[in-house]
């Protein structure tokens, strides 16, 4: 069960992100599509009720949803648009996914809510701050 202080429910604003291209080339991703995403600007929403959340990636052109449970086997659409399925933990307050290419953490340092994703020796991460 999460701490009661754990809480990632928020609107979040994306702010920045590093080795992008290098990490989706990693996963498979064709050209094209990496070429699309590189630059786009998406904000990010989560609803939290408990071990239950709603986590959504909102695109201009679209809108990514997934719904877990901490400790329950849940699908996901993964950043390289395929779905798994996949048992989300939470270890020192991060929320941590394995999926079949990659290993995904999440953790809220102050306001900001910070992604990291590992597929081999590459590390794609993601910043995002907190609306108001």
């Amino acid at each position: 069960m999460l701490s009661r202080k754990m809480n990632f429910s928020g609107k979040y604003t994306f702010g920045n992100q590093e080795n992008y291209e290098e990490f989706m080339k990693a996963l498979g991703v064709p050209e094209d599509c990496i070429e699309r995403g590189k630059n786009a600007k998406f904000d990010t929403e989560v609803v939290q009720n408990g071990d239950e959340f709603t986590w959504s990636q909102i695109y201009p052109c679209h809108t990514t949803t997934n719904q877990f449970t901490v400790g329950k086997e849940s699908e996901f659409e993964m950043l390289n648009c395929e779905k798994a399925k996949i048992t989300v933990k939470l270890e020192g307050g991060k929320l941590i996914m394995k999926f079949p290419k990659y290993t995904h953490t999440v953790e809220i340092e102050g306001d900001k809510l910070i992604e990291t994703a590992v597929s081999g020796e590459i590390t794609l991460k993601r910043l995002h701050t907190k609306k108001n």
